[in-house]
């Protein structure tokens, strides 16, 4: 295979020699959701994937979330579903630590059986994104902040948080306790886990904070100057808390509001935007001013703002995303920026001229890291090169009394704006843009033709 970003036998070699006794390989592949399926291949399909690639088809990338290819695409059942080519990206191979039979896992990308771009691979939607700041001579630096709760079953049935003990009793903690390190203590043989299979697959974990509601965590991974690369990081890392959260008898969960009396789960991604001189563009080393913020910082984040209600289907991506968009819950509300301040959609961190950054708070945790990024380079580019405004930036301590709705907060609304769009196909590309919208609003027509059990508990006596 003579593809830029693939994996190579020299490194299939190198792993099997530090883990000798791997029988079976996961591979996997982000669909338009960001979520990872494939299949598992022995070890005598090993080498031919790793020089030939191999078959899958085509659909696999495009099904809504919970695997169906919605008739209305015409891929599927209507094509016959053609074979593409999957093959290994380089830098993803790693061990699985948490499951028994330790098979090996990877990233799989998409080509035509021609060896073309496939234009429907997430992971090409954002280099797409990417090209025109390179073009620029520009390099973004990026971080992602996710938040998740572990989950078990409740007396119910249904999934309630895992809520931290109080000593000495058969009691579990109440409340927020945002930042008790009691809470860790709990969780400590989990997130050893978590520790030592991010190590194991080399992902650069950071950070770990009980956050803002019971059973709530958030663990941060380190800064990265190759968004990609910092995207299969993102995606893989949801992958190994799961693992690694199944594997203690519990579950993790990135719904964005998967209960509805606390707080919702974001993606948080940090940018920053380097010259090629390795200057951060957007501080500005000359301004005695606090945050010390260049002209052209003020333009991304005006491009930002700009394209933030189009790119709201991509920010939530489901029907349970859009609880999470309520006042008085940090979440984003209306493209509002401002210094040191997390009410904000788009925050400025305390930041000095080296690691000045946006800080991008709209996402829901159950958004596709890839097409997330994709769309923050869209904005930046568009902002540096219209030079948009972002109007007025909200002082650091300001008092948020009343919150402005001006985003698209209801899935059909968020889609309408996306699907009218004109900014995010030229970044996109048209055909990507028309599928996303296509596979979406068919999955909310879906949902929103399901009689709910809340539809009883509101109607069935009343009316």
């Amino acid at each position: 295979m003579n593809y830029g970003d693939a994996a190579t036998l020299d490194e299939l070699n190198a792993f099997l020699a530090l883990y000798p006794d791997t029988e079976m390989m996961e591979v996997l592949s982000p669909d338009i959701n960001g979520i990872l399926r494939g299949k598992r291949i022995p070890r005598e399909e090993f080498e031919t994937f790793f020089t030939k690639g191999l078959k899958s088809p085509a659909s696999s990338n495009l099904m809504n979330s919970h695997g169906d290819v919605p008739d209305e695409l015409g891929y599927g059942m209507g094509d016959g579903d053609p074979d593409k080519i999957i093959y290994p990206i380089a830098g993803t191979l790693a061990p699985v630590p948490w499951l028994r039979s330790r098979p090996a896992q990877v990233i799989a990308g998409l080509r035509e059986l021609n060896g073309d771009i496939c234009y429907f691979d997430p992971r090409n939607i954002l280099q797409r994104a990417l090209e025109p700041l390179t073009a620029m001579g520009l390099k973004p630096v990026v971080a992602t902040e996710t938040e998740f709760y572990l989950i078990e079953t409740g007396d119910d049935g249904l999934p309630q948080p895992l809520l931290p003990a109080v000593p000495g009793s058969a009691l579990r903690q109440q409340g927020i306790q945002y930042g008790m390190m009691e809470d860790l203590w709990d969780q400590d043989e989990f997130l050893s886990a978590v520790k030592d299979a991010a190590k194991a697959q080399n992902l650069p974990m950071t950070t770990v904070l009980s956050e803002f509601s019971p059973g709530q965590l958030e663990i941060n991974l380190h800064h990265n100057d190759d968004v990609l690369a910092a995207c299969d990081q993102g995606v893989m890392f949801k992958r190994l808390i799961k693992g690694c959260a199944r594997a203690q008898g519990v579950g993790a969960s990135f719904m964005a509001k998967p209960f509805a009396d606390i707080a919702g789960c974001g993606l948080h991604i940090h940018i920053s935007l380097y010259d090629q001189q390795g200057n951060n563009i957007f501080a500005d080393t000359a301004s005695q001013q606090v945050p010390p913020v260049s002209e052209k910082m003020r333009h991304a984040v005006g491009g930002l703002a700009e394209i933030m209600a189009d790119a709201m289907a991509i920010y939530s991506p489901n029907a349970n995303s859009y609880r999470r968009l309520r006042p008085g819950n940090f979440a984003p509300l209306s493209p509002i920026w401002g210094y040191n301040h997390r009410a904000m959609s788009l925050r400025i961190p305390v930041s000095g001229a080296k690691d000045m950054r946006i800080e991008h708070r709209v996402a829901g945790a159950d958004a596709n890291p890839y097409l997330v990024m994709a769309s923050l380079l869209a904005g930046i580019h568009h902002g540096l090169t219209q030079q948009c405004d972002p109007g007025a930036m909200v002082e650091e301590g300001t008092m948020m009394t009343e919150e402005a709705i001006t985003l698209p907060v209801r899935w059909d609304a968020a889609l309408q704006a996306f699907k009218h769009s004109q900014l995010l196909p030229k970044y996109l590309g048209e055909q990507y843009h028309g599928i996303y919208s296509l596979v979406k609003q068919a999955e909310c027509d879906d949902y929103h033709a399901q009689v709910n059990p809340l539809d009883y508990q509101y109607y069935l006596r009343a009316v």
